[in-house]
């Protein structure tokens, strides 16, 4: 039986892009080896661009899998692979360059590759495409979760980002490809879908008289499905249709991820985002109202090119202000070929790593009194697959609906089923919890 590996750097749409590509493989009779445990037939790297060390991690890996088995086929993907096809050509042993699209193609490529020995580079210009890619994985080892990616490109081209060039443009998946689907997963046993793509909110922007509003409240008419979680959306995208869903779903988890990325005017207009400070407050006290108690996570670019101490303090008082419940935080680095790598006034970077630890201190305080609020309440947690080397300890965990990550005690055959726990001790990252009992199909059964 022949037998692939995978490599997956980057995203959750990189993640879920290879599932996708292991069903080809699975269908094709291939068995899934373990990179870096067994040798492979055939190596497929998905890459990562969106820093410059994404691209020299990728590199790495790839020459990894060369090593491994210089007779096997090496195939490279994704985003690092879409911007710099030559690059990667360069390197002695890979076999064939395919991007971020055509990847219904890798098994055909890969058959004529094993009979001419003659590498392939298949990356055509990713700025021409303008229909999603149908990829559908029907399950997801590892999770309970499943990811359902609904969109793919984005039209934003924020100063610091490479991702429009590796991407394309924002395209859209049929909705009733979507729906389909999303039952599909359900009957496979998942209990909550995650929506992912690229510029998520986006969805619908190519289409007319439907975007992600209208999609929630088809997939809330899916049965079965018991949570809808957004991976990410901009504040702009949240309006009254939104607000609405927000309002009435039965469905839609009391949690967005929702990028600021600077709280300061003048470097929010630098870094070409689409909204100033007031407008982004605005649209969180909007939420608040239309979903009380609901979780606001984010992602903030610490030490753009051009901000001061007083456009850092001025973000700080704003994240204070809006309370999120978690942000992820990353110090600004340079993206050859994007606008901001060649902007003058560059911040140095142990002023950005103090700026970092600050922001991450605010964060573990406003994860710590987010969490807090829900000491004594019971929560729906669905528990997740235990991490390596804890299986069988009987203890389980997982996020309730509202992003809150549960730790207690529990029988191993409740991964994947809704339960209810009490959330007894808040801590930063963990809560510890106590089961109170299991939803069978959306009835109680008690313990």
């Amino acid at each position: 039986m022949p037998s692939v590996a995978f490599y997956t750097l980057g995203c959750k749409v990189n993640f879920y892009d290879t599932e996708a590509i292991w069903q080809l493989f699975k269908k094709e009779g291939y068995e899934q080896v373990d990179f870096d445990e067994q040798t492979a037939d055939v190596y497929l790297i998905n890459t990562c661009t969106v820093t410059n060390t994404g691209d020299k991690k990728s590199r790495q890996i790839i020459r990894r899998a060369i090593r491994r088995n210089p007779d096997a086929i090496v195939a490279v993907t994704g985003c690092y692979a879409q911007t710099s096809p030559a690059e990667i050509m360069d390197i002695p042993g890979v076999d064939l360059v395919i991007g971020t699209q055509d990847r219904d193609k890798i098994i055909p490529y890969v058959k004529e590759i094993q009979e001419s020995r003659q590498p392939v580079n298949a990356v055509r210009n990713i700025m021409k495409t303008r229909v999603f890619e149908e990829m559908d994985v029907p399950d997801f080892a590892h999770h309970t979760r499943a990811f359902l990616k609904i969109q793919d490109g984005c039209n934003n081209f924020c100063t610091f980002c490479i991702i429009p060039w590796s991407r394309g443009l924002s395209r859209s998946r049929d909705a009733a490809s979507i729906i389909a689907q999303a039952r599909q997963l359900v009957h496979a046993g998942y209990k909550e879908i995650v929506l992912t793509g690229i510029h998520t909110g986006g969805y619908g922007d190519d289409m007319e008289n439907y975007d992600l509003s209208d999609l929630l409240w088809d997939l809330e008419k899916v049965e079965g499905l018991e949570r809808i979680r957004i991976s990410s959306i901009e504040a702009s995208q949240i309006d009254e249709k939104m607000l609405d869903v927000l309002k009435r779903s039965n469905k839609l988890v009391r949690h967005f991820h929702i990028p600021l990325q600077a709280g300061d005017d003048i470097v929010l207009k630098r870094m070409r985002r689409k909204y100033t400070t007031e407008e982004f407050y605005n649209k969180m006290l909007m939420i608040r109202k239309a979903m009380p108690d609901v979780a606001i996570t984010t992602d903030v670019i610490v030490g753009f090119p051009g901000e001061t101490d007083e456009m850092f303090r001025n973000g700080y008082e704003l994240m204070k202000k809006i309370n999120f419940s978690e942000m992820h935080v990353f110090p600004y680095s340079k993206r050859t070929g994007t606008p901001a790598a060649r902007m003058e006034d560059q911040v140095d970077e142990d002023v950005k790593n103090a700026r970092v630890h600050e922001l991450i201190e605010l964060s573990e305080q406003m994860q710590l009194a987010y969490a807090e609020k829900f000491v004594g309440q019971v929560l729906e947690v669905i528990p997740e697959v235990a991490p390596k080397g804890t299986e069988g300890s009987g203890i389980l965990y997982g996020y309730s609906d509202n992003y809150i990550q549960l730790v207690f005690e529990g029988a191993e055959d409740l991964v994947g089923k809704v339960c209810r726990v009490k959330l007894m001790k808040a801590g930063v990252n963990e809560c510890e919890g106590q089961l109170v009992r299991v939803l069978e199909n959306g009835l109680q059964a008690a313990l």
